[in-house]
């Protein structure tokens, strides 16, 4: 007996490559449904069926949040920092920061970049796409200048115990 396996290749990595994005779009934006993540997906060139995406959430195991009702990955929910928590870390550990397009240089003591870069990437930041941390300096980087603008703006709130402008959306 002959089976013609070449055909379902495409198929399996099509449906790997949607899962590994699907998750990638959970992990950092706020998806609340599953229109809105097909959308998500159509712009990234993945068209998908309503089915498609209920059985790759089924799959991945996803939940939703009960906070915002946005998809996670269960059991991740305690990894994300509240906003005191985000506070504190900003107070104890940044020393400076400055603004480079849509990029930020914080700098803090030695030793104590780590702990604070940790915290902004737990905090699923919407403006931030992801952080460099090193001994005593983090690259935090934005998805836009303005995005930067806000996030320097939030930090210096939170650093001189300020409330966060209008312009700052909160976490």
């Amino acid at each position: 007996m002959y089976i013609h396996v070449y055909s379902f290749v495409p198929t399996m990595v099509t449906q790997v490559r949607r899962r590994e994005l699907i998750l990638e779009l959970v992990e950092h934006e706020a998806i609340t449904s599953q229109e809105q993540l097909r959308e998500k997906l159509k712009v990234r060139s993945i068209e998908a069926t309503q089915a498609t995406i209920s059985r790759d959430i089924q799959a991945l195991g996803l939940v939703k949040r009960a906070a915002d009702g946005a998809y996670r990955r269960a059991g991740l929910d305690h990894a994300v920092p509240t906003e005191s928590v985000l506070r504190r870390a900003v107070a104890e550990y940044l020393r400076t920061q400055e603004t480079v397009e849509q990029l930020l240089v914080l700098r803090t003591d030695p030793g104590q970049a780590q702990p604070l870069a940790v915290v902004l990437d737990r905090a699923r930041l919407p403006e931030v796409a992801g952080t460099i941390g090193g001994d005593d300096t983090i690259l935090v980087i934005c998805r836009s200048a303005k995005a930067a603008t806000q996030m320097a703006d939030r930090l210096r709130a939170f650093k001189t115990g300020d409330t966060p402008t209008a312009s700052s959306p909160t976490i």
